[in-house]
């Protein structure tokens, strides 16, 4: 007989808030490729980290046995998820990113941002 806990278990790449944050990650990643080197290392490097980490933080959030180790991490996704937003304004600010791809991004990035903070509410009830 499977444990209850076994049994309840969701795969991280099934989370809803991870998978969403491969998808910017992968959209952001074409838009990146396609910058010149001095957008890239001014502001296009940030910005993809920002991106990144945001679901680096959930996958090591989402390793962590304890509850508060775990919203720690969802925390720091969310401020990254600010972070990327910020480098998302300035890139259209600046003409780097067309208003095309900066609507779809800051879609994608407002509905992580739901994403993580049902996620974290949904965490602190496990303690």
């Amino acid at each position: 007989m499977a444990s209850k806990t076994a049994k309840n278990y969701i795969a991280l790449g099934n989370l809803d808030a991870y998978k969403t944050a491969i998808k910017i990650g992968e959209k952001a990643w074409i838009i990146y490729v396609k910058m010149d080197w001095q957008t890239k290392k001014i502001m296009g490097d940030q910005w993809l980290g920002a991106i990144d980490s945001v679901g680096a933080n959930i996958a090591e959030g989402y390793g962590r046995f304890h509850y508060l180790d775990k919203i720690k991490f969802y925390y720091n996704s969310r401020g990254s998820l600010f972070e990327a937003k910020h480098w998302s304004f300035l890139l259209l600010q600046r003409a780097k990113i067309t208003k095309k791809e900066f609507d779809e991004l800051i879609g994608l990035l407002e509905s992580q941002h739901r994403q993580l903070n049902n996620f974290i509410k949904a965490t602190y009830p496990k303690k």
